[in-house]
């Protein structure tokens, strides 16, 4: 599928995470520092959505159990989750923010 456009640059404020729709799946994007992280809006320990979550630097936590997940990379951080959450590559483009979405 390619680069598909999700959200607009002003659609987040720093440090918000926010949940979009994107053929059918809930993917959620975070604005940390200037930069746009996206990741399925799912944590991997209970498939609760994780958009909710406390937003600290680049480290979200899951509002249902308190599992931590790096949004850099996916990695979970603390238990209960030890899978990581599937990310996607993201960039720019003037005011779109676009993700690398492939079924």
């Amino acid at each position: 599928m390619g680069w598909v456009t999700v959200a607009k640059k002003n659609e987040l404020s720093e440090g918000q995470t926010k949940a979009f729709v994107v053929e059918g799946k809930d993917i959620a994007i975070a604005q940390v520092k200037g930069n746009y992280y996206a990741f399925f809006n799912e944590c991997s320990h209970a498939q609760f959505p994780i958009d909710q979550g406390t937003l600290s630097d680049t480290v979200i936590e899951c509002p249902h159990h308190g599992a931590t997940f790096d949004i850099t990379t996916g990695e979970a951080l603390t238990l209960p989750a030890v899978t990581p959450l599937k990310i996607f590559k993201v960039k720019v483009d003037g005011e779109e923010i676009k993700i690398c979405f492939e079924d």
